[in-house]
């Protein structure tokens, strides 16, 4: 995507006294430390531990990290908190964690304040970019092409903007016999959308800022300064958008879901216990085993057949499920059964070997601790809600259901749903854009 970027003041980087971060030579003699850092509090007075309540199966601070990771961008990707359960999320997601110290850590502490902490104490930092955790669809190319106005143009500071066409009028207070008026409007000649260019107003994204900046003018936003336009689209605020089922369908469209294509999805392991079913045996009084499986996840099973993914239902010898008991389910689902041992990776190696498949082409659903390396493997991946933490951090999607109620269904949707946001891109590629 291509960024409009307009030159503000400061743009001859004679501000605050400042040198451009291109005159300090970015091809030549030391190389410049760029860090991202995420700042994730445990205070919050709208929603408790916000910053890793799941959305749409990943903890909010996921998607960022996420984008930061992958962008392979940065020397190093920091979340800056003071909370026990945010720090093992952060680590979780591939991210170094500050503890931010108490000072820093008030209701009336500003974001700039912890940043400088930061850079006090990673003193190696040349480049800070601070990423919202409440933007969870930032994509690594937003990322790219706001560090590259750094890298090649020289810029101190890049923040984010989205495009508004919103006529803003003064606000009147109750009871004021003052009239209000507009600030970007003139009523008798109100232009239509398409002859309006709209006004660009911070999103929250991200801020670049070098390091001189932050320490010698004391802000994010200054020296040689422009921004990065993003689309509406990815631009979704959760401070805004409290409604957080609408949020979770904006990140479901248009959150980034990693490097690897959901459309390549040609096959899914799935667990029965756990997943497939609660994880019992029921016995009759005569001996009989037997087990419950939901029907909305075998219709589940049967959208991605029809979709021509392949699904493997996977017995464990930890929890063995009877041949009979086995072959029963095989009868019911249409699927291949097939029994791992205590690591699930050694036996399924040979299996995606066997169908010429990468691990980025396959799925996997599994409930507990020795899922975890599958889980970690698989280009998608997910687990019930009830699963173990170790599970829940090294999945890609947390399911809001519960092993044997809907998990395996609710997986098998958002398996579709990605490859159908990913087909729409790739059709949207095809375009000719310059002789539509």
């Amino acid at each position: 995507m291509s960024a409009r970027k307009r030159n503000l003041p400061g743009d001859n980087g004679a501000e605050d006294g400042l040198v451009p971060t291109a005159k300090q030579s970015w091809s030549g003699g030391k190389k410049k430390h760029i860090s991202a850092l995420i700042l994730a509090r445990g205070g919050s007075k709208g929603i408790p531990l916000k910053n890793i309540k799941m959305l749409a199966g990943v903890p909010l601070i996921g998607w960022v990290l996420r984008a930061a990771v992958d962008s392979e961008l940065f020397d190093s990707v920091w979340v800056s908190t003071d909370h026990d359960e945010i720090e093992k999320v952060a680590k979780a997601w591939g991210a170094k964690v500050h503890r931010r110290s108490p000072e820093v850590s008030r209701d009336s502490s500003s974001s700039l304040e912890t940043i400088q902490e930061f850079m006090r104490l990673n003193p190696e930092v040349d480049v800070i970019c601070h990423i919202q955790a409440t933007s969870p669809c930032l994509h690594p190319f937003h990322l790219k092409g706001a560090l590259e106005l750094i890298t090649e143009k020289g810029y101190d500071s890049i923040f984010s903007v989205v495009r508004r066409h919103q006529f803003r009028w003064k606000e009147v207070k109750t009871g004021s016999n003052e009239l209000t008026r507009p600030f970007n409007l003139d009523p008798p000649n109100r232009p239509r959308r398409q002859d309006w260019d709209g006004e660009l107003c911070e999103n929250g994204s991200f801020y670049f800022a070098s390091k001189e900046l932050v320490e010698r003018a004391k802000c994010m936003q200054g020296g040689k300064v422009t921004y990065f336009e993003m689309l509406p689209e990815y631009s979704v605020d959760i401070d805004v958008d409290i409604d957080w089922p609408v949020a979770e369908q904006r990140v479901l469209r248009y959150g980034y879901f990693g490097r690897n294509t959901p459309e390549m999805v040609r096959l899914l392991f799935c667990n029965v216990s756990g997943c497939l079913t609660e994880g019992r045996i029921f016995l009759s009084a005569s001996g009989e085993e037997m087990v419950s499986i939901n029907t909305r996840d075998t219709t589940g099973i049967r959208m991605l057949q029809k979709a021509d993914v392949e699904v493997v239902l996977l017995t464990s010898s930890l929890d063995p499920v009877t041949k009979e008991l086995a072959e029963k389910v095989s009868q019911r689902t249409g699927c291949k059964v097939m029994q791992v041992g205590e690591e699930p990776l050694d036996a399924l190696k040979l299996e995606v070997g066997q169908r010429k498949l990468d691990w980025k082409d396959v799925a996997y659903m599994g409930n507990d601790t020795q899922d975890v390396n599958c889980l970690n493997l698989a280009g998608m991946s997910a687990v019930p809600r009830d699963a173990p933490n170790m599970a829940i951090n090294a999945a890609k999607y947390t399911c809001r259901g519960v092993g044997g109620k809907g998990a395996v269904r609710e997986f098998a949707e958002h398996i579709l749903l990605q490859k159908k946001k990913a087909q729409s891109q790739m059709e949207q590629d095809r375009i000719d854009r310059k002789n539509f």
